[in-house]
């Protein structure tokens, strides 16, 4: 691996972005690597601000929080407004549903339109995080292991298995054709 590798993810209560968090690290450790997360959100149970951070390395950590992101995942408009001044080399994964993108950034900007895909392909849009989990997981070539992150998320996330598989393939499958999208 080499370097520290930062990913932050962010959007309201009910996106399953802690979900998301606990994948990362999980799979992390299940590889050898070391990692730490941390999670912060507001008060309210659902809709509310939620954040996690998720710090992966082949040495120990000495910071867990995320610093300069390699990956930004906004999954609402606060996240992106509010996360999008830490990214000054890395990626920005917004949903395009929820986030107006500021194309003044210098950093690399990709749509994601994961509720939209969840919505019409699957009928809920639960879905939308494993989808950008696959999306995510075809970044992280060469770090994580795209099986063992399938095999952690279907033991994170027990329920609907096929189609958070089919969420998972429909991402992975959409980051192959933008690869190297640096479009706002």
């Amino acid at each position: 691996m080499g370097k520290r590798l930062e990913v932050l993810i962010s959007g309201f209560g009910g996106q399953g972005v802690v979900r998301l968090g606990q994948i990362l690290a999980q799979t992390s450790v299940n590889e050898g690597l070391y990692t730490t997360m941390l999670v912060s959100h507001g008060t309210e149970t659902r809709g509310g601000y939620v954040r996690a951070q998720v710090v992966i390395s082949d040495e120990p950590v000495d910071s867990p929080g995320c610093e300069n992101p390699d990956f930004l995942v906004a999954l609402s408009k606060a996240a992106y407004n509010k996360f999008n001044p830490l990214v000054s080399h890395g990626t920005i994964i917004y949903e395009p549903y929820y986030v107006e993108v500021d194309n003044g950034l210098q950093c690399s900007q990709v749509a994601v339109g994961a509720r939209d895909m969840a919505v019409n392909d699957l009928g809920r849009e639960i879905y939308a995080n494993v989808i950008v989990l696959g999306y995510l997981t075809r970044l992280l070539e060469g770090t994580l292991k795209k099986d063992e992150i399938l095999k952690v998320m279907l033991e994170k996330i027990p329920k609907y298995q096929d189609e958070n598989k089919k969420a998972f393939e429909m991402g992975y499958s959409l980051a192959g054709k933008k690869k190297g999208c640096c479009c706002g």
